[in-house]
């Protein structure tokens, strides 16, 4: 009973952190679910969409639903790796030379046009989210537990742009792509923007403490993942790497997805499965986040480019392909 008891409390807590998200973000639901399970999982997310989207909104929501502090970098093409990490400077008092912690060292990092950042500061988050510490003079440094970056970028503008590599897009769990809203869902962000201007309400009190936190993500480990999931989220991997019968792709894929693509998608549907109240995933929990999961670590070939396929439709004709065992 104590443990039935302590279950229906961790996920009342997720169930609250949910609500409060979405309640400030219209049609935005499957980016926040995404954003929750980053949190349990540990994992880092990008999200590409024109400006005025909320990308920038939904992280500070987060920010404020969420126990631990938050830092913003906005990414320019003058920016320096120290801006991020840190720096070493000189204490005349002290005679000594102390290290002054960057941004980075914070339990939630928002990197507002990642794409604007020169490839040295690319490379400085990459040991951050891939290491979860910073080396500087010649010291490593461990940043905070939980740690998540949230990355934004824009495409519409590519002048003064530096493409992530594939290395630090691999770093990511999901790249969402966010799409202009429909009429209905503009005229309620409309009336909800309105109303926060005609009665603006002050910070609230966070809610989701560390201990909570890390209490759900240990749940969330111990989620099952049957045999034939786990088989059906390698042939999904396999399909872009080898040929299967009926499906013509890997001609079509330069880079395959790697095996940190078969981890993170069983991280992802463990977590999504905990959300949705089950103790086990099912073949739903893969379809629904694997395009999020491993379009940004495949990339097609530029004949495929060319002809105007993306990774995102490869991945539809492998999930139409591929069934579960």
């Amino acid at each position: 009973m104590e443990d039935l008891a302590r279950a229906e409390t961790l996920a009342d807590a997720a169930r609250r952190l949910t609500q409060r998200m979405e309640a400030g973000l219209i049609g935005q639901a499957a980016l926040v679910e995404r954003l929750v399970i980053c949190l349990l999982t540990g994992g880092h997310i990008l999200i590409e969409g024109p400006p005025g989207l909320a990308k920038t909104r939904c992280v500070r929501r987060l920010s404020d639903a969420v126990e631990g502090s938050f830092a913003r970098i906005q990414c320019t093409p003058d920016l320096m790796p120290s801006d991020v990490t840190g720096t070493q400077a000189w204490r005349p008092e002290s005679g000594q030379m102390v290290f002054l912690p960057g941004p980075v060292f914070h339990s939630l990092v928002l990197v507002d046009e990642i794409n604007r950042a020169p490839p040295k500061v690319q490379s400085a988050l990459l040991e951050a989210m891939a290491e979860g510490q910073v080396t500087s003079g010649g010291i490593a440094r461990a940043l905070p537990d939980p740690f998540m970056v949230v990355a934004t970028q824009n495409p519409l503008e590519q002048e003064g742009t530096f493409p992530l590599p594939e290395a630090q897009l691999d770093r990511f769990l999901f790249h969402v792509l966010l799409e202009l809203p429909d009429a209905e869902t503009e005229l309620a962000i409309l009336d909800l923007v309105e109303g926060e201007l005609r009665a603006p309400s002050g910070p609230a009190a966070a809610c989701l403490d560390l201990a909570t936190l890390a209490a759900m993500k240990a749940e969330v480990v111990q989620v099952h993942l049957s045999p034939a999931l786990r088989r059906h989220i390698v042939a999904l991997v396999m399909a872009t790497r080898a040929a299967v019968e009926g499906l013509a792709v890997t001609g079509r894929i330069q880079h395959a997805v790697s095996p940190r693509g078969t981890l993170s998608l069983a991280a992802a549907a463990r977590a999504r499965a905990w959300l949705n109240g089950r103790d086990y995933a099912v073949p739903e929990d893969v379809a629904a986040l694997a395009p999020d999961v491993l379009c940004h670590r495949m990339a097609p070939t530029w004949r495929a480019r060319a002809a105007g396929e993306t990774s995102r439709g490869l991945m539809a004709e492998i999930l139409a392909a591929v069934e579960p065992l």
